[in-house]
């Protein structure tokens, strides 16, 4: 934020608590962009529960006291994106300004020439702007001048452009011709369908940049973050872990429900998995019944083998399923393998033409797929094939995601402290096309050892990063976090699954981006 002017969120977390620590109020903008704070407007409702993950309850309470009183303020009403927000009186009292400063920050230069910048259509190559009119995806070059000639534009107006300048722009042009711009596979907008083309400014933009910026403010980019430390782990992890979740932390049980209830239908549950003859809805409902008791203990950071002990349907693929669905709400089987169908063929042929004679690593890892393989044929196979070509292309360790055993070996005797502490899947075989069944490891803990499906595996491993608030480990970041866009349809706008590091990235992962436009561009090329 060291270069650019701030956002609506952070000039109002600056107004109403000037003192917090950097990085709280870093984690304190990103819940209000994952709870859909756009507007001034959108302060009143705001709860202090929804403030947990980043604040102390009366840190809270006087940021929501603020902001209200804000909010029904007659000149800040109905105020829109672009407008910095005006202190009231209360905010003044705890960070008092004088009035020049308090009208300086509310007549930003770069947020009033932003906000009303055009885009420049009359500016493009008549090539380009047919491609637009006939709803046809530009080729690559064209979409690079494009943006090159956007961002010229928007650096006429102003040199110091914020992320959020470069994602009204986007929207805007996405929304003008969606069918050329849009972020889509095989039909399927990718998260909300501008990402990729925000990363292409913002890289145009840091290029224009960065022969002009002086190495004193390229320094501060890089900000000590040695008071890291004074965040609480569960607030520095709060945003990872509730990623794409709609029902993380649940409030109250349900209706007819107390806390003795939901310990006896824990105890069915029990008794009901040492039998051979359980009834699957009952099953199913009773998981339901008691998310809220799951939820709590694995949000108080109970160990995946208390959590086995307790909860053993919820390692199978009936309860994760439930849980997922109740977690995210999202179907993770039947998810997973609509998407199968709809775009696997489009993503193999992809890989196995374009992207092999562009990468020598990618056409070795396809040619030696296809002898492993030999003769299967099937979905399954298929999917096999979609998994090792992404962890090829995005250059990611396979081993992090497989562990290869002998066919004969039990769950006594897998070495789990050579697995990773991540979810993996232990293929019994010398090949995932080989092998007959697999098992699940979860923090170095088999908890399935009889899974006979390779999908079902694959939607397991990635439930589970969900179900028990698992980080992706940067050696697979950008091959899950495909697969959650692509295939399980999992979109957040904001935030990141990804482990925290020290570098700075856009919410999506470049690579993925990267991957899901040029996809785009392939399927209008050959359609």
């Amino acid at each position: 934020m060291t270069d650019f002017e701030p956002t609506l969120l952070r000039t109002a977390i600056n107004e109403v608590l000037p003192d917090l620590p950097e990085v709280t109020k870093d984690i304190l903008e990103e819940t209000l962009q994952s709870i859909g704070v756009e507007t001034n407007d959108d302060f009143q409702f705001i709860e202090e529960s929804d403030l947990h993950s980043a604040l102390r309850p009366v840190q809270a309470r006087k940021a929501i006291a603020a902001w209200k009183l804000r909010c029904h303020t007659p000149e800040n009403s109905s105020s829109s994106l672009g407008a910095s927000p005006q202190p009231p009186e209360s905010s003044q009292s705890v960070s008092p300004k004088s009035p020049s400063t308090s009208s300086s920050s509310s007549q930003s230069p770069c947020v009033d020439s932003m906000d009303t910048f055009q885009i420049p259509w009359n500016k493009f190559p008549e090539e380009l702007m047919q491609s637009l009119e006939r709803g046809k995806r530009p080729s690559p070059r064209m979409r690079r001048e494009m943006v090159r000639i956007v961002v010229s534009e928007m650096m006429k107006k102003s040199s110091r452009i914020s992320k959020r300048n470069s994602t009204e722009v986007a929207k805007k042009m996405v929304a003008k011709y969606p069918k050329s711009l849009q972020d889509i596979i095989e039909g399927d907008v990718i998260g909300p369908g501008y990402h990729s083309l925000v990363k292409q400014l913002e890289y145009r933009i840091d290029n224009v940049k960065r022969s002009t910026t002086p190495k004193i403010r390229k320094r501060k980019h890089h900000t000590d973050e040695s008071d890291t430390e004074s965040v609480p782990s569960e607030q520095r992890a709060a945003i990872q872990d509730t990623y794409g979740c709609i029902n993380w932390n649940v409030k109250f049980l349900p209706l007819g429900e107390t806390t003795e209830s939901q310990q006896l239908k824990k105890e069915k549950l029990k008794i009901m998995f040492q039998k051979t003859d359980a009834n699957p809805e009952e099953v199913k409902n009773l998981m339901k019944l008691t998310f809220y008791t799951q939820r709590k203990q694995v949000n108080q950071g109970k160990t995946i083998k208390y959590l086995m002990e307790e909860w053993p349907f919820w390692f199978r693929e009936l309860g994760m399923a439930v849980h997922f669905k109740e977690l995210t709400g999202i179907g993770l089987n039947e998810t997973f393998i609509r998407n199968v169908d709809l775009k696997r063929e489009r993503l193999l042929n992809y890989m196995n033409t374009v992207c092999a004679n562009k990468n020598k690593k990618l056409l070795q890892s396809v040619t030696k797929l296809k002898v492993v393989r030999g003769e299967l044929t099937g979905c399954s196979e298929d999917v096999k094939d979609m998994v090792l070509l992404l962890l090829s292309y995005f250059d990611e360790k396979e081993d992090a995601m497989f562990c290869y055993v002998e066919d004969t070996c039990l769950a006594g005797e897998v070495q789990t402290d050579q697995l990773y502490l991540t979810p993996t899947i232990v293929v019994c075989g010398r090949s995932c096309y080989s092998s007959k069944w697999f098992m699940l490891s979860v923090d170095r803990n088999i908890v399935h050892d009889n899974i006979t499906s390779f999908i079902s595996a694959l939607c397991m491993m990635f439930g589970s990063y969900y179900c028990f608030n698992i980080h992706y480990s940067s050696q697979l970041a950008s091959t899950l976090e495909f697969l959650q866009r692509c295939f399980f349809s999992i979109n957040p706008e904001k935030g990141t699954k990804v482990e925290k590091t020290n570098t700075s990235h856009l919410h999506v992962k470049p690579r993925v981006l990267t991957l899901i436009q040029e996809l785009s561009d392939y399927e209008w090329r050959d359609v």
